[in-house]
């Protein structure tokens, strides 16, 4: 069947495993233990549950984890079936047990979930990681419901295996307008005059309502589902890593958190086991090595949202 014309704007990222031939072959397979190096900045196309338990100790500075919430839902034509909790709960054990032994003692750890997976999810985190926080950002989108609140937040766990972890607070300090601007003797208190308008830099909380999820005319978009954007992931990489570190997701999906650490001065590596996922994985780092922006991040600051562009 003919592909449908796209428009000029649609910067959408879906082109097919055969288009894509070229990106897939970047990938690399594990099928016995490995080292650091050889997977270091690398797809790994595969089963996480079958490499994880390949992969050196104690690789990862910051792992983030966006499994697979307990819904029904299909992923590029593998579909996950929504279960019990006490299922999920056993699924969500067997995942998390494996991340956690390739996390520095002094690493830290997202996971991403929504409202309810987050229960169980939260759960597990709890026998194995001391909690840190829990944030909600607010999605945007969202399908309205007969006879329920409409779904439009979701959660992401903040966890750590000790109490030697990395926080880079000034780096994820968010720009917000300064509506009633104070002043003192004349001169801007706690904020900053500019042509652009009135600006303060206030300190990251735990609820984020400045992201933007990808939509078709930004050039981060890809076909895949659940895809998360990069200023998300972006605020996580810059918070809980440095420069230099080695950037973790077991669940790449369509490869968010390996670009953004690539575009943000980290190692990474990722883990999909979707070919298609893989191939756009791979044609966004590509991209990446021309193009570092981050919609919504410039010149070191997280700006409200349609702030900028």
């Amino acid at each position: 069947m003919e592909r449908t014309k796209k428009s000029a704007r649609n910067k959408t990222i879906d082109l097919s495993v055969s288009e894509g031939q070229a990106y897939l072959e970047r990938c690399i397979q594990v099928t016995k233990k490995t080292t650091l190096p050889h997977v270091l900045d690398k797809t790994i196309c595969g089963d996480s549950f079958a490499v994880m338990p390949k992969l050196p100790a104690g690789f990862a500075d910051l792992i983030i984890c966006d499994p697979p919430y307990n819904l029904t839902k299909d992923f590029g034509g593998r579909q996950f079936k929504a279960t019990s909790e006490k299922e999920y709960l056993a699924y969500t054990r067997r995942w998390m047990t494996l991340a956690e032994r390739l996390l520095k003692e002094d690493g830290t750890m997202y996971v991403c979930c929504d409202w309810r997976s987050g229960i169980v999810i939260g759960q597990a985190l709890a026998e194995r990681f001391i909690i840190r926080n829990r944030i909600t950002w607010q999605r945007e989108k969202g399908r309205g419901a007969a006879r329920n609140w409409k779904n439009s937040m979701e959660d992401i766990w903040f966890v750590t295996k000790s109490d030697r972890y990395t926080f880079n607070t000034d780096a994820v300090k968010l720009r917000r307008r300064v509506i009633a601007p104070y002043r003192v003797d004349g001169k801007p208190k706690d904020w900053e005059e500019t042509e652009e308008g009135n600006f303060r830099n206030t300190c990251p909380s735990n609820f984020w309502d400045d992201i933007s999820v990808p939509f078709w005319s930004m050039p981060e978009n890809t076909a895949h589902p659940t895809q998360k954007p990069e200023k998300l992931l972006a605020k996580l990489i810059l918070a809980s890593s440095d420069a230099g570190d080695v950037v973790f997701d077991p669940f790449l999906g369509s490869g968010s958190a390996s670009v953004t650490a690539k575009k943000l001065g980290r190692h990474f590596v990722g883990i999909e086991q979707n070919e298609q996922y893989c191939v756009w994985t791979e044609k966004r780092l590509s991209d990446a090595e021309n193009d570092k922006t981050i919609q919504g991040f410039s010149d070191g600051v997280f700006w409200e949202r349609n702030t900028r562009k």
